[in-house]
């Protein structure tokens, strides 16, 4: 038995870093255990996100009755956090730490945060929903309390995202950004998956105490995630009273000097504009299937882990591409590029009546936004310097994070606009009414896309001058490549 698992050992040692994912983003100074621990934070990030906008959605709106309006606000609250991402990061790139670390502080206050939110929020809710003895309660009272909560567990997991991937960043070298990147992108998706599926066994059979007992497991696992993922992570420098330190930056002089360069604003926009046109249909996709193509529960309810497959895909195609010396600004254009025929393919779905293109259009979603977000996000790492990682990743993840959000709030609303002025006759194409609010938001989002590939034409190099890994560093996320950062000699 034993020569039997030391040939499959060697076997699978043989396949060598080409086969295995992610093997080779390990260096000496950075083991890939060590990069899988740090990953963790994402695992509960991922668990938070699944929480708050798909399992309790639901469970609010169907089981506790609580009026969808209030639970729209709710479920946008923590988005409210998001533009501050780019203030956190700049405050974790000047913190000084009396135990000499930048990072650890935030990982560990957003953790906190984490944990406080979760561990008010079943009580909140079940007053809220006006449950058991709190019945008599005033509606204020639960109301403010599952506000508190939302806004808690929202503003922590951006303050674990922010500092947990800034620290990413600190510890990889340049060359293996891309491959980290898709690694961190990978355990996020491993997350929603793992945790939506455990939810779903957990509440099956639905009791107040069973939320509470699901919630409060939540609390303690992002905890004990969090606390392993940063423990013995980061470098402790000198403590402050070693030695005289040069003041820091402010906030805004280090924005200006972020914003230096004739790209800088060009970045942002692409992230933002790209983000909405992807996201715009987060909410759509499901319903569309049920009520225009008649699919069943059990299969629109396949939808997510398609989606989440096509971008499993599209970050190791991404990761591969871009780890070889790839363009990740023409990886952030291609990404665009196959949204195109993606959400081409699920509108063609509806006039020929055929569920297949619109699986095959749900899948290229999930890809094109994979390998869209990879370049983005390995741009921002590759681009920023040691003194501004951490202000370059909240300023990506301030855009990213708000643009996903404003792109949810719109698409359900124009959705119920155009159906409620097209009625239930035929619509362009043979339509019906019903089909009349999901192809325009699908028709706004390949225009953004084309928006997307337009604006983001300008930044790509010539093919003979890849950026990526082995490729010239540059100054700055915010700097143009051809010009010094402003004090740089």
């Amino acid at each position: 038995m034993r020569r039997i698992r030391q040939s499959l050992v060697d076997s699978w040692a043989s396949l060598g870093p080409r086969f295995l994912p992610f093997a080779d983003v390990a260096t000496p100074d950075l083991p890939l255990g060590r990069l899988l621990r740090l990953s963790l934070f994402q695992l509960s990030v991922g668990m938070t996100m699944v929480l708050l906008v798909g399992t309790l959605n639901r469970v609010m709106i169907v089981e506790l009755g609580v009026a969808a309006t209030i639970v729209a606000v709710m479920v946008a609250l923590p988005l409210v956090f998001a533009p501050f991402r780019a203030m956190i990061g700049h405050r974790s790139d000047t913190h000084r730490c009396e135990l000499g670390w930048r990072r650890v502080p935030f990982l560990w206050r957003g953790t906190l945060l984490q944990f406080g939110g979760f561990a008010i929020m079943p009580f909140a809710l079940l007053v809220l929903a006006g449950q058991g003895q709190s019945a008599s309660a005033p509606a204020w009272i639960g109301q403010s309390a599952a506000a508190l909560a939302f806004l808690l567990v929202g503003a922590g997991s951006h303050v674990v995202q922010t500092a947990g991937l800034a620290l990413a960043t600190d510890l990889a070298p340049p060359e293996s950004h891309p491959r980290v990147v898709g690694l961190m992108y990978v355990m996020l998706l491993l997350g929603m998956i793992v945790s939506a599926l455990v939810f779903g066994v957990a509440l099956t059979d639905f009791s107040p105490g069973r939320l509470v007992q699901v919630i409060q497991s939540c609390a303690v696992a992002a905890l004990v995630l969090n606390v392993v993922a940063m423990w013995k992570q980061e470098t402790r420098r000198p403590a402050r009273g070693a030695a005289p330190a040069a003041p820091d930056p402010t906030f805004g002089e280090s924005w200006a000097r972020f914003c230096e360069g004739r790209h800088a604003v060009r970045r942002l926009v692409v992230v933002g504009l790209g983000t909405m046109a992807f996201g715009m249909a987060d909410v759509l996709l499901e319903p569309f299937g049920g009520q225009v193509l008649q699919l069943t529960v059990a299969t629109t309810t396949k939808l997510t882990a398609l989606l989440a497959f096509g971008g499993l895909v599209g970050f190791g195609f991404a990761a591969h591409v871009l780890g070889r010396g790839a363009d990740p600004y023409r990886m952030t254009r291609n990404g665009a590029l196959v949204g195109l025929p993606a959400f081409s393919l699920v509108i063609g779905a509806a006039p020929l009546g055929l569920p297949s293109l619109f699986l095959l259009g749900n899948f290229l979603v999930g890809f094109g936004a994979a390998v869209f977000g990879h370049g983005t996000l390995t741009v921002t790492m590759s681009r920023a310097p040691k003194e501004q990682a951490g202000l370059a990743l909240g300023a990506w993840g301030a855009v990213q994070a708000t643009a996903a959000g404003v792109a949810m709030a719109l698409s359900g609303p124009i959705r119920d606009v155009v159906n409620a002025l097209v009625g239930e006759g035929s619509w362009l194409l043979g339509l019906p009414g019903a089909a009349s609010g999901y192809v325009t938001v699908y028709a706004i989002e390949l225009a953004l896309l084309v928006v997307t590939v337009v604006a983001a034409q300008p930044l790509l190099r010539p093919r003979s001058e890849a950026v990526g890994a082995g490729a010239r560093p540059a100054t700055g996320l915010g700097f143009d490549e051809s010009t010094p950062a402003a004090g740089s000699s």
